[in-house]
């Protein structure tokens, strides 16, 4: 594994900065806000309000030369009108819930059914296609972003009225910090994260992620069926494809047929049981290296999960950023989160909460350059 060092090394600390601006409307009139969070460090990172969509990260190479490390698009308008899932939050619910229904406390909810009878990411209409409230943005020794958006009880199909903040924080060595929390007035379930979807070597750039190194501190993953709903099963990685403990090359194995689960996923689309479970602060959940540009990024999570996606149903058909095409392999997600289908598999890690019980969940993606 690659060492790596801060990019505030030899930087003092000056404070990070957050800067506020209009993004565009929607069709609706809702103004959109854009706000982009810079630390001294030469990181940087665009939020828009609109889905509390994580727009862009960027950061220097090891030359010192800045790149937009994250797929997506160039205004508003994309994420509206060719939502990808490029950099969102997700909910109420990540990933994949089974024939689109769960029950809870003996009563059974339906939830709009938007990938092959299953319901993925919150439905079609999740918490990343909705306009969020800035609450505020400020400046200092760490930049902050605070969202708000009220899902009401049955919105999706889910129960409870559910009131819900998302906080980015820049600190000055480039870390940021994205917080979830949720509170409930009824007992429900909820699970999210952020689906940003990376190439450190620049979006767009034209060798693609594949060649990035990947390590994943689990000796275990959740297999999948044919629908990607997991069986149920915690499989051991040893000697698979999906051994990323000491570090690998992500081409490697994504294009190895004899193993089921890769034609399943048509690539990596798993949940990786992290070794650390869930814990009451951010830990290691997944470093991604690109040797070339010498950009490390360290994902870090309190939850017990982590989705590693290859972007295997980008198929060249999507213009995204500074008019590029995107390609399954032209970047990574990963993605820390509840297991996929928890509230039906009782086995998993519960995502219940209840009132009086919030929800929270702390992830980090930090931005450093190798020597």
């Amino acid at each position: 594994m690659a060492a790596a060092i801060a990019l505030s090394a030899g930087t003092p600390a000056m404070g990070a900065e957050a800067q506020r601006e209009s993004a565009g409307t929607l069709a609706d009139g809702t103004r959109i806000e854009a706000v982009t969070l810079t630390s001294k460090a030469g990181v940087s990172a665009r939020i828009l309000s609109y889905g509390a969509t994580l727009q862009s990260l960027i950061g220097p190479d090891r030359s010192g030369k800045l790149a937009d490390v994250l797929l997506g698009y160039d205004d508003l308008a994309g994420y509206v009108d060719r939502p990808n899932y490029f950099g969102p939050t997700i909910g109420r619910y990540a990933n994949r819930i089974a024939k689109a229904r769960f029950t809870l406390d003996g009563k059974t909810y339906n939830l709009p059914a938007n990938d092959h009878g299953q319901s993925l990411h919150g439905g079609d209409k999740g918490f990343d296609k909705v306009a969020w409230r800035v609450v505020s943005a400020t400046s200092g020794p760490i930049a902050k972003l605070v969202l708000a958006y009220r899902s009401a009880d049955g919105e999706a199909g889910y129960p409870g009225n559910l009131d819900v903040t998302v906080t980015y924080a820049m600190d000055d060595a480039g870390g940021l910090t994205i917080t979830f929390e949720a509170q409930t007035d009824k007992p429900t379930v909820v699970n999210m994260t952020n689906h940003a979807i990376f190439n450190l070597a620049g979006e767009g750039a034209p060798q693609g992620a594949l060649q990035h190194r990947l390590t994943i501190p689990a000796t275990a993953y959740t297999p999948v069926d044919t629908t990607l709903i997991p069986t149920g099963e915690l499989k051991q990685v040893a000697g698979t494809v999906f051994d990323f403990r000491a570090g690998r090359t992500v081409a490697d194995g994504i294009r190895d047929g004899r193993d089921p689960q890769i034609v399943a996923g048509r690539g990596y689309d798993h949940n990786f049981a992290l070794d650390k479970g869930l814990t009451a602060t951010p830990q290691l959940a997944a470093r991604l290296e690109d040797p070339a540009s010498g950009r490390v990024l360290d994902v870090m999570t309190t939850e017990p999960g982590v989705q590693f996606y290859t972007g295997n149903f980008l198929d060249g058909t999507l213009m995204g950023k500074s008019g590029h095409l995107y390609r399954m392999g032209d970047g990574i997600a990963l993605e820390p989160q509840k297991f996929p289908d928890a509230p039906n598999q009782p086995a998993f890690v519960s995502a219940r909460i209840d009132p009086g019980k919030p929800y929270r969940h702390v992830m980090v993606y930090k931005l450093t350059v190798a020597r």
